[in-house]
């Protein structure tokens, strides 16, 4: 779903600011964001590294703390949702997937893609039903039952991808999701995200220093000293 055909707003930040106090001067890693997503919209921010490119997905996602501005949810203002309705907000509404897989090393495929499920108390055969319906739509029907050090690494980060998918999320956080692969790994991997979330009709914010794969995303923003631009 391209930006155009969008319409409600799947995540929002307006003056968003951070800063660390640490030794004798104040460090200001964020300043003044504002950023508005699209329901079904791909955002890339790239930017060098140190430029608050993760810092700016964990205030997003309300797993740090703002030093001022606002965050909002869907039409969700962050700051009034506080301990478990925050957390349920999040499961509710986010789907994140990282850089490195977090699998769980004693699980299948299908086991560590169900877990998110049964954490919200679904049945085992329902989480397991949607765990394989994921999977599957990601190309990995024949790997379901491999822990994950039989996988290669390009299956084992498709696999993350499914527990970000699973909640049926209305947007993505994706933070360098394809900055340990190869070239043709990390194009797939990138391919299998964008889809998936089209899919399912998610909003997409990825985090890449990858320029070409920015590129295909509907937008590109620049993070340069705290200060995200067009």
């Amino acid at each position: 779903m391209s930006k155009s055909s969008a319409s409600a707003i799947a995540i929002s930040c307006k003056g968003l600011t951070k800063t660390y106090v640490s030794g004798p001067q104040p460090i200001t890693v964020l300043n003044d964001v504002t950023l508005r997503v699209l329901q079904g919209e791909s955002v890339a921010i790239v930017g060098a590294s140190g430029s608050g490119k993760s810092t700016l997905l964990h205030l997003l996602g309300g797993l740090d703390a703002l030093t001022a501005g606002e965050v909002q949810w869907g039409t969700r203002p962050l700051s009034l949702l506080k301990g478990d309705a925050r957390d349920r907000a999040r499961n509710e509404t986010l789907g994140f997937v990282y850089q490195f897989h977090h699998l769980i090393g004693e699980l299948t495929a299908l086991e560590n893609v169900a877990l998110p499920l049964r954490i919200r108390r679904l049945a085992v055969t329902s989480a397991q039903a949607r765990a394989s319906e994921l999977l599957s739509g990601l190309g990995l029907q024949e790997r379901m039952t491999h822990l994950p050090s039989e996988l290669s690494g390009g299956e084992r980060q498709r696999t993350a991808i499914a527990p970000a998918l699973a909640g049926n999320p209305s947007c993505i956080l994706a933070d360098e999701p394809t900055g340990n692969l190869d070239r043709q790994n990390a194009d797939r991997v990138f391919e299998t995200l964008t889809n998936a979330c089209k899919q399912q009709g998610a909003a997409l914010v990825l985090v890449t220093h990858a320029a070409e794969l920015a590129a295909r995303c509907d937008r590109v923003l620049h993070l340069v000293d705290g200060v995200l631009q067009g």
